[in-house]
């Protein structure tokens, strides 16, 4: 795993990362016959968060700035915090990245003594990764996993 941080994201990330969650999503979006061109870029464009959304930035040897390798918003709800908008390129999935900018997110929500929900989409290999860091299942529907992470010290039981 490269070295990586946060940093915060600007109105100039909104294209690249509609871009990053098309292709990111494409393959479950197409699997559950929900894929359209246009609408997985605009739902991002519709609810992109500067104040609240980071840019995942790795170390790249040709470029002093770093390389964008992926996003993450954790925004404030009355219920909480809600984990949305977490990709990550192709070529950084499956090497630790996830998990470690996961892990930096979840400390900010167990500073604030918050639960955290997100979801994801049905068959989604990334709910194994939520799993691994405390999520357990709220609820579902046919097309979406609706995860919980209770704050620290708190049980939440997973439903069956």
């Amino acid at each position: 795993m490269s070295p990586w941080r946060l940093r915060a994201a600007t109105a100039a990330d909104v294209e690249p990362v509609a871009e990053l969650r098309a292709t990111v999503m494409r393959a479950d979006l197409e699997r559950l016959g929900r894929y359209d061109e246009h609408r997985v870029r605009q739902r991002l464009r519709d609810s992109f968060s500067t104040e609240h959304t980071s840019i995942i930035v790795t170390a790249e040897a040709d470029d002093a700035e770093g390389a964008v390798a992926g996003c993450v918003t954790l925004r404030p709800v009355p219920t909480g915090l809600l984990l949305e908008h977490f990709y990550l390129a192709p070529r950084h999935q499956g090497h630790g990245l996830g998990s470690a900018v996961l892990r930096t997110v979840l400390k900010r929500a167990d500073e604030r003594n918050a639960p955290v929900r997100l979801n994801v989409l049905q068959g989604s290999a990334a709910r194994r990764l939520y799993e691994r860091h405390g999520f357990v299942l709220e609820s579902e529907d046919p097309v979406d996993v609706f995860l919980l992470r209770p704050p620290p010290g708190t049980d939440a039981a997973p439903l069956t």
